[in-house]
C-alpha cells in the first residue's frame, strides 16, 4: 500500500465523494481526510454515512454531508449547490456511488436494469455535469470516475452492471478530451478497481421474476464471487486511487486481477469472453 505523504496535495483541498457510505467510498473519504483535505459526502444509506462522517472527524476533518439518490438529478443538483454555499469552492469529484443487480440479460426486467444505469451511469453523468463547472472555476480541478474492472472486460450474468461501467470508461475519456480541448484546468481520472472486499455483490438486486431454485444459484454466485474474488481491502483500493490521483494518473487499475484482466483483453479482445466463461466453471467447481 502506498504510504500516506504528510505533504499531499489533496491539503485544504474540498473533495466530494459519493457513495461514501460503505466500501471504497468510505475509504477514499478517510484517505482524504488523512491528507488533510476537506469533505462532502453523500450515500443513500443515511446510517452508513453517519458512520463515515463520524470517522472523518475523528481525523479532525472538515466534513460536510447529506444523504442523496444519485440516481435522483434534482436531488443531486440541490446537494450541488449546498456544498458550492457551504465550501465556496470545490476541487475534487470522485464519482463512486454505485450498485450491482440483475442476473443473465433475459431473466433480467427492463425496470431493474434501468435502475443500475440510472446510478452507475446517469448518477455520474448527473454528478458531473453539476460540479464540473465548480472544478474549472477552482483552477486546480480534477475529476475522479469509478468504473470497474467490469469497465474493460465484460462477464456473463453482469450485464447490467457492465453496461454501466464500460459507459463510465467512455464518458470519462470523453470528458477529458473535452478538457485538454478547451484548455480547462480539470484533470479526469478512470478508475479501475478488481476485487475489492465490499458489499456490492450481496447487495446486488436479484430479478423479481426468479424462482425459488434460481434465488438459490443467483445468492451461491454471489456468496462464490465475495469468497474468491472480493479480496481486496478497501482501505488498500482507495490508497492505490488516491497515490494516483495525486500523481494525475488519467487511467488506474487497483489490484493485480485488474492489471491482469486488462493485458489480456488487449493481448486476446476477441477470445477473451470464452476463456472467462471456461474460468469461471472451474472457479463454481
Amino acid at each position: 500500500m502506498p504510504p500516506v505523504s504528510t505533504t499531499s496535495t489533496l491539503r485544504g483541498k474540498v473533495a466530494v465523494v459519493t457513495g461514501a457510505g460503505s466500501g471504497i467510498g468510505r475509504s477514499l473519504a478517510l484517505a482524504i481526510a488523512r491528507r488533510g483535505g476537506r469533505l462532502s459526502v453523500c450515500d443513500v444509506n443515511e446510517d452508513g454515512l453517519a458512520e463515515t462522517v463520524e470517522a472523518a472527524r475523528a481525523l479532525r476533518a472538515d466534513v460536510h454531508s447529506h444523504p442523496v439518490d444519485v440516481a435522483d438529478r434534482g436531488a443531486v443538483a440541490g446537494y450541488a449547490k449546498e456544498v458550492h454555499a457551504h465550501f465556496g469552492v470545490v476541487h475534487q469529484l470522485y464519482n463512486n456511488a454505485g450498485i450491482a443487480g440483475g442476473a443473465g440479460f433475459l431473466d433480467t426486467e427492463h425496470e431493474l436494469f434501468e435502475r443500475v444505469l440510472a446510478v452507475n451511469l446517469s448518477g455520474v453523468v448527473s454528478c458531473t455535469r453539476e460540479f464540473l463547472p465548480r472544478l474549472i472555476e477552482s483552477g486546480d480541478g480534477h475529476l475522479v470516475n469509478i468504473s470497474s474492472l467490469n469497465g474493460i472486460v465484460a462477464q456473463q450474468f453482469l450485464g447490467a452492471y457492465c453496461t454501466s461501467k464500460f459507459a463510465v470508461r467512455g464518458f470519462t475519456e470523453s470528458v477529458r478530451a473535452e478538457m485538454l480541448s478547451l484548455g480547462h484546468p480539470v484533470r479526469v481520472t478512470v478508475v479501475h478497481p478488481g476485487g475489492v472486499a465490499t458489499n456490492i455483490a450481496r447487495s446486488a438486486a436479484a430479478p423479481a421474476s426468479f424462482t425459488a431454485e434460481q434465488l438459490e444459484l443467483f445468492h451461491g454466485r454471489q456468496r462464490l464471487y465475495e469468497r474468491k474474488l472480493l479480496r481486496m481491502p478497501p482501505d488498500m483500493a482507495a490508497e492505490v486511487i488516491i497515490h494516483g490521483v495525486e500523481r494525475g494518473r488519467k487511467r488506474i487499475l487497483v489490484g493485480s486481477d485488474a492489471r491482469a484482466l486488462d493485458r489480456l483483453v488487449r493481448l486476446l479482445p476477441s477470445v477473451y469472453p470464452s476463456l472467462l466463461v471456461r474460468a469461471e466453471r472451474l472457479l463454481a467447481r
